[in-house]
């Protein structure tokens, strides 16, 4: 387990995946993707490594959010891929957008 920070770029050990942290908490979290641990670019070669859990593989979407309040935590993915997202073995929902006040 690692403490993400804002602005981190993480990419998936066993897809096309890349995210970057928004929103961090101060304590150790497991950021995942299809079930492997996602990495810092620099610390992984430019092939993916890792074996995908067939049962993590729901995919993610470019330039949505996933978070999980009961964390605090929030990312945003710059590049898609057929991993679903986790954090701490809690999967990442897609986060809405904030509704417009009106304007009557």
């Amino acid at each position: 387990m690692t403490k993400p920070r804002v602005g981190q770029t993480l990419i998936s050990t066993v897809d096309t995946t890349t995210v970057v942290v928004v929103r961090a908490p101060a304590d150790d979290l497991e950021i995942t993707c299809g079930g492997a641990v996602m990495t810092e670019p620099g610390e992984l070669e430019a092939a993916t490594t890792g074996t995908p859990d067939p049962e993590q593989m729901g995919g993610s979407q470019l330039g949505k959010r996933y978070a999980e309040e009961g964390f605090g935590v929030e990312v945003l993915c710059t590049k898609a891929g057929e991993g679903s997202l986790a954090v701490n073995g809690v999967p990442l929902s897609l986060k809405g957008p904030k509704p417009l006040p009106a304007s009557d």
